[in-house]
Parts: C-alpha cells; sequence; structure tokens
C-alpha cells in the first residue's frame, strides 16, 4: 500500500463552505475501481481532499496490489474518524455502497453513520434542464464553469492501466492512477460554487425592491408585472435565466431580476362547503343558508361547487401551490390559482420573499 499527500497551493475556495460544518471537520471522497460492481472488481484508490493548517490537502491510499484493499479501507476509515462531514460526488449511488460492500466482503466494520453526507451530484441534478447542462457529470458542471483539467483520462481508461501496473509497476502508470483522482478531488473542491444554485432554490432571497410596471405585449396590449430586484447570496458562478408561465428570473452574481404576472380583474373565491350555500342567479354570487332567509325562494337555488362563489375586482399574482390564501380562480374547472395583492400585503417583505422562492422553485421544475 502507498499513501500519497499533495498540498494544493494558490487556491481559494469560492464557497462558503463553513456554512455547513467547520471547513477542519469536512472530509471530500472520490475512489478508483476496476468496475461497477464490489463483488466482481477491485478498489485500488481512495482519495480524499481536507483542510489542515489554512490549506487543503489531498491523501490517496493506493493499492500496490489487489491483495491490499483491505488495508487502503482501514487506513481510509482511520483518517475519516474525525471528521463530521463527506461531501462526494454522486456517492451516494457510487462511492459509498461500493466501500461498504467492500468492508462487508473483507468483514470490516466500518460505517459512514458518523458522517452527514453532502452529495454535489443529487443537489444539482434536478436542475439540470433550467442550467442547461447536457449531463450532470462532474466534467460537464467542470466545462460549464469554465474549469480545466490537467489529466486527459476518464475512469474506463484507466482501468487497463491498473491491471498492466499490478502486473509490472511503473512511475508513468502510478502518475496516471494517482492524476486523476487527485483532478476529480480538486475538481470537487473548484465546482463547489454550483451549489450556489441549490441555495437559489432553497431558501428566501431577499427583495431588494419591489414595483409594478406597465408594458404593452406584441400585440399592442397593456399589461402589468410584479418586478422584484433580488439580493443573492451565495454569489452565483455562472449568468443564468429561465422563463415559464409568463414569468421570468435572471440571476448574475448577487443579483436577481424576476418579473412575474399581475393581474387587475374579477376573480373569484369559491366556498369549500358548497352545501351549506345558496346561490342568487341575478347577483351571480352564493350566500350562507344562514342568511337566505333575507332572500325570497324564487332568487335562489341550492348551490353547487361551480357556482359557489363570491367576486371580487382586484389585483392579483399567480401561485402554483396555495402558498397564500385565499386563493383566487377565474372559473371553477380553472386549474391557475392565485392570491389577492393586498395593501398589507405590499408592506411585507417577508411575504415577498416568500414569494420570489416560490416562483423560483416553479421555474426550476418547468
Amino acid at each position: 500500500m502507498r499513501t500519497l499527500r499533495q498540498t494544493i497551493h494558490f487556491f481559494t475556495l469560492d464557497y462558503p463552505l463553513e456554512k455547513i460544518a467547520p471547513l477542519e471537520k469536512i472530509l471530500f471522497l472520490d475512489i478508483e475501481t476496476t468496475g461497477f460492481t464490489a463483488k466482481n472488481s477491485s478498489l485500488y484508490l481512495i482519495g480524499a481532499a481536507y483542510y489542515e493548517e489554512e490549506k487543503w490537502h489531498i491523501k490517496q491510499w493506493f493499492s500496490n496490489t489487489y491483495e491490499e484493499e483491505a488495508d487502503i479501507l482501514s487506513a481510509f476509515f482511520h483518517f475519516a474518524k474525525d471528521f463530521t462531514h463527506l461531501i462526494h460526488f454522486n456517492g451516494n449511488n457510487f462511492d459509498l455502497p461500493y466501500l461498504l460492500q467492500k468492508c462487508k466482503q473483507y468483514h470490516l466494520p466500518y460505517h459512514f453513520d458518523f458522517l452527514e453526507g453532502i452529495d454535489i451530484y443529487r443537489r444539482i441534478s434536478p436542475y439540470k434542464e433550467f442550467l442547461r447542462l447536457p449531463n450532470c457529470k462532474q466534467k460537464t458542471i467542470e466545462q460549464f464553469l469554465g474549469i480545466e483539467r490537467e489529466d486527459r483520462f476518464h475512469g474506463g481508461e484507466l482501468i487497463s492501466v491498473y491491471h498492466t501496473y499490478v502486473k509490472k509497476p511503473t512511475d508513468f502508470a502510478l502518475q496516471a492512477l494517482t492524476l486523476h483522482n487527485a483532478d476529480d478531488m480538486k475538481g470537487m473542491l473548484r465546482i463547489l460554487p454550483v451549489l450556489s444554485y441549490y441555495d437559489l432554490f432553497h431558501s428566501n432571497p431577499t427583495p431588494k425592491k419591489v414595483q409594478a410596471n406597465y408594458y404593452y405585449d406584441i400585440n399592442g396590449k397593456q399589461r402589468q408585472e410584479l418586478i422584484m430586484k433580488l439580493s443573492l447570496s451565495p454569489s452565483l458562478p455562472v449568468p443564468i435565466s429561465g422563463n415559464a408561465n409568463g414569468c421570468y428570473f435572471r440571476g448574475e452574481g448577487m443579483e436577481g431580476n424576476l418579473r412575474v404576472p399581475l393581474y387587475e380583474e374579477e376573480m373569484k373565491y369559491f366556498y369549500s362547503n358548497y352545501k351549506n350555500y345558496y346561490y342568487l342567479p341575478n347577483e351571480d354570487t352564493a350566500i350562507h343558508k344562514s342568511v337566505a332567509s333575507f332572500v325570497d325562494k324564487e332568487y335562489r337555488i341550492q348551490a353547487t361547487a361551480a357556482t359557489c362563489y363570491t367576486r371580487k375586482l382586484s389585483s392579483y399574482l399567480p401561485q402554483w401551490d396555495i402558498l397564500f390564501a385565499p386563493f383566487f380562480k377565474r372559473d371553477y374547472k380553472e386549474k391557475e390559482i392565485f392570491f389577492e395583492l393586498t395593501e398589507e400585503m405590499k408592506k411585507e417583505r417577508t411575504a415577498f420573499s416568500q414569494y420570489a422562492a416560490h416562483v423560483l422553485t416553479m421555474l426550476a421544475n418547468s
């Protein structure tokens, strides 16, 4: 077994990782194997990145022979015991299950229960379409962020290199095998800013300015929209934009601009228990049976779910789940729902913060 160490010089972390845990308690993990299943392949390298004495370091445990798997497993888990958080890329699907299967194979009592895991792949993959990524491979994300690699191999190409190394070790083969893993580790550190997009969709952005704006659409019809200028944290490494359902968002750095249609019209609020209401056809509204004695029977009929409403002319914003109640609709069978933009809400920045997060979630899932 070989243990290799290197320090990453002149490197600045461009993501506030310390908000997750103290840097000294965070461990990055990446492994190299000759196949996808632990039973039918070999584990030949475990790589870890960690922070110590104000610098990032890489430590690698390399198996010189097929028989040294248990040695590098034990060495890694012994090193990992002092950490609290484990960050990896798609490790939930591969690295972690693979290592646990190898531990079981060698009857080693190791596990990851003491570490809180963060899978970069799992956090970003739901937003692949929004970020316009062809896939969520680590190298693809590196290219998205403008990061270049040193190595020119991928993991599959190195399998034959390792088998050859076991038969006839050379410094060139060892360097190729360890460089690829080291670049994966460095790449993982460098792509951390991509988590800013996860944070964007999992926190309430701060509205700096909220205003209504009139404009004319392509048909010359006057329309109204709500414009929110947002303060984003952490900073987005690459500008992004997206639109859906008449809403538009653009984010760059620590600033975002969100535009949402604002409707000034009459909408309907539907009462839930229509059996307790009468519908008044002449007035096109429903009233509760408790006050029906004031209306002649000939002017009222039993309300149905579709006629059990009251109408209100006001300003409305769309919502895609019931974020704010009461909610309004244009008609009973319509799927679109809205809430009233009241004078009270106009003074509540917290409400606009929640609404901005609501709209961003819709855009991300569209």
